[in-house]
């Protein structure tokens, strides 16, 4: 696929390229193979509406809006109305997600700006590959002192400090993080000095204590699992001193019963997080392990290099903002089938009892009372059913991944939905058959189950269910393709079963065959990686440095440092320069070289032959107004060589003028004088002033 067509493409109501720099080191960070492209000045709409824009042929990327409502000119609520028409129509038709940020007011327009939101928020609620950014989220995982650049607004519609547009490029480099990566699963939970302050072998059950950063630490947890991930206790302890504590604290956010799974023991971690992952059929890479102890995360990552190992911040005041930016928890969107998760686990539990307890399958599946309702795709399942085609490898026939867009889009092609519900509870959608008709064939593209079903006869039933379709529309036969993936051997087995396959590899079945439940030949689902966490999608490297995100770059002003110090490091080695011969030239060049991301300049150096440009020339002069209080127009920028020089002499004589000196006196004295004479008069008169 050509790189045109991956791209980072921003449109935006405002002037919205110094978002670029935070977006390049994000992209940099996450192994991004994307270009960074911006629409022209003010065409949200016109990219949202066009099916030849940037964003539609943006087809293996991320599509970003950035709208800040009083950029338009009538009603808020209004233009939120038809943002939200244009965005669901959008959707509908754009290959890519689209994330969609409503930006922060300046204070004036803040009241108009709340209820645009909202109707922003609700309207956009459940589209598939439609993800919002609110402003609060912004500024409440990234704060900024300064927000607005009211200068910058004026000069240029750059309406934002260069700090805020790094805390709004995080947060959308964070957002993409989180729809292209598959999200882990399990975290798996060292005890002492990491769920209380203690050590319970030792202190006693009674004793730990649960502090205010060990609480906030079990509230996060507690909020994961709401969203669907499961939890798991992994300690080195006497397992009666950590239920005793659990016991003793009944107050706790993190309940005993809240864990899937657990191993208390003194084995090494990296066995027990294997143990845990055999048990619940995942793979090693979807755990994330919390401990205090570095060196328990060093064995265990060692050991078990899959796993996620984040050991806590020394200081346990830290914990909490710790936990907040780590992206591994992050997730792009949370399913029903998510926050069911853990219930389905516990029934689950309940079934392999079951089935240990009867004679044979066909008593065990009997007993189960099983329902399969198969039925056409519904709008609200499609995020389920995208989700299915990403997670589904073992009973996975061609291993087709699919973005909900694609669903959405599937042209000619049906979608058959599989849910699961027996007497011990509901497994929810955990299938999904995409086919269409080929000659005298019914052809089938996608046939999928979740492991969570495998081993009940729903596989079976899919297979009858396609069989009836075909005899209906009068067809001869189904033919299911099989493509060989790295763990999808159960569905060949499983095809095996059924038929033959052809030379073509393709599983030929009459229509109208019935199939009867039996067992699954040797090597059906109790691989415990029977559902791994896939990998990146095309153009999306092998992942972040998690720890170091949420150690080191969890501020904007830190990613800011990060983004100068690398601009520096890749600089061209800068010739002999004219050094500052003031104070004032001095500040001067100080702020060039920060804008410019170079180490040094000199005073004579040319701002735009250094590399600047007209948005950073506008931010320059916004920080000349707020630091000097000299309000300059774009005027000094091209009207000559924009030099720290020449920016020094309009700073000071700006100060005079404003200090009442006689100003037409003060520039006929300027006359004829060199730059040395010239600056010698100047600082006079305002030591004069």
């Amino acid at each position: 696929m050509p790189l045109d067509d991956r791209a980072i493409a921003i449109s935006a109501t405002f002037t919205a390229e110094a978002i670029q720099p935070g977006l390049a080191f994000w992209a940099d960070q996450l192994g991004l193979d994307c270009e960074i492209r911006f629409a022209p000045y003010g065409q949200v709409f016109q990219q949202l509406l066009d099916p030849a824009g940037l964003y539609a042929r943006n087809r293996a990327g991320f599509n970003v809006a950035l709208v800040r409502f009083q950029d338009w000119p009538a009603s808020a609520v209004e233009h939120a109305r038809k943002l939200v028409e244009a965005v669901r129509g959008a959707a509908a038709t754009f290959p890519s997600p689209l994330i969609l940020a409503a930006c922060p007011p300046t204070p004036e327009h803040e009241i108009g700006f709340v209820p645009a939101e909202r109707i922003l928020r609700e309207g956009i609620e459940g589209l598939p590959a439609v993800h919002a950014i609110a402003a609060a989220e912004v500024l409440s995982l990234y704060p900024v002192a300064e927000v607005h650049d009211p200068h910058g607004d004026e000069l240029g519609h750059l309406p934002y400090t260069p700090l805020f547009f790094v805390a709004l490029a995080t947060a959308i480099a964070r957002k993409i993080h989180a729809i292209s990566t598959p999200p882990f699963k399990v975290v798996a939970l060292d005890c002492d000095d990491t769920l209380w302050a203690g050590i319970c072998g030792e202190d006693g059950p009674q004793n730990v204590v649960v502090d205010a950063p060990r609480r906030a630490l079990q509230e996060f947890i507690s909020d994961k699992r709401r969203e669907g991930m499961l939890l798991a206790l992994c300690s080195k302890n006497n397992e009666e001193d950590v239920l005793e504590t659990f016991r003793a604290h009944p107050g706790m956010p993190l309940r005993l019963e809240d864990f899937a799974a657990r191993r208390i023991n003194w084995e090494p971690k990296a066995a027990n997080l294997a143990a845990l992952a055999g048990e619940l059929e995942l793979g090693l890479d979807t755990f994330i392990l919390v401990d205090d102890n570095p060196k328990e995360c060093t064995e265990a990552q060692a050991a078990a290099p899959e796993v996620l190992a984040l050991p806590l911040p020394p200081r346990a005041e830290d914990i909490p903002d710790f936990l907040r930016h780590v992206w591994a928890f992050d997730r792009a969107r949370i399913t029903e089938e998510d926050r069911r998760r853990p219930e389905l686990y516990a029934e689950r539990a309940e079934r392999a009892r079951a089935e240990r307890a009867a004679a044979n399958l066909e008593e065990f599946l009997a007993s189960l009372q099983l329902e399969v309702r198969i039925a056409p795709l519904e709008p609200h399942q499609v995020p389920r059913i995208a989700q299915l085609t990403q997670r589904t490898n073992q009973m996975n026939a061609t291993c087709r991944r699919r973005t909900e867009a694609e669903i959405q889009a599937l042209d000619d092609a049906e979608c058959l939905t599989v849910e699961v519900n027996d007497r011990f509870g509901n497994y929810g959608l955990t299938g999904a058959m995409i086919f269409r008709q080929e000659g005298e064939a019914l052809l089938v593209d996608t046939f999928l189950l979740s492991c969570r079903a495998l081993g009940r006869g729903v596989e079976h039933r899919m297979v009858a269910r396609l069989g009836e379709i075909a005899r209906e529309r009068g067809l001869a036969r189904v033919e299911i393709p099989f493509v060989p993936a790295q763990r999808n051997r159960p569905a060949a087995l499983f095809l095996e079963s059924l038929t033959p396959p052809g030379p073509d590899g393709i599983f030929r079945l009459p229509a109208g065959c019935v199939i009867s439940p039996r067992p699954l030949p040797d090597g059906r689902g109790s691989d415990p990686d029977s559902e791994p966490r896939p990998g990146y999608p095309v153009g999306v490297g092998s992942g972040p440095n998690y720890l170091q995100i949420a150690t080191n770059l969890r501020t904007p002003a830190a990613i800011l440092d990060r983004i100068h110090a690398a601009a520096e490091r890749t600089a061209p080695p800068h010739a002999a320069f004219d050094p500052p011969r003031t104070p004032l030239e001095r500040s001067l060049a100080e702020l060039f070289a920060a804008l410019l991301h170079v180490p040094a300049v000199g005073i004579h150096d040319n701002f735009f032959e250094l590399g600047g440009h007209s948005l950073l020339a506008v931010q320059l002069l916004s920080r000349v107004r707020q630091i000097y209080g000299v309000d300059l127009s774009l005027e000094v920028v091209y009207s000559g060589d924009f030099t720290v020089a020449e920016l020094a002499k309009a700073v000071e004589l700006k100060e005079i003028e404003q200090s009442g000196a006689d100003y037409q006196d003060l520039l006929r004295e300027l006359e004829g004088l060199s730059d040395e004479e010239a600056r010698a008069l100047l600082a006079e008169e305002q030591d004069a002033s």
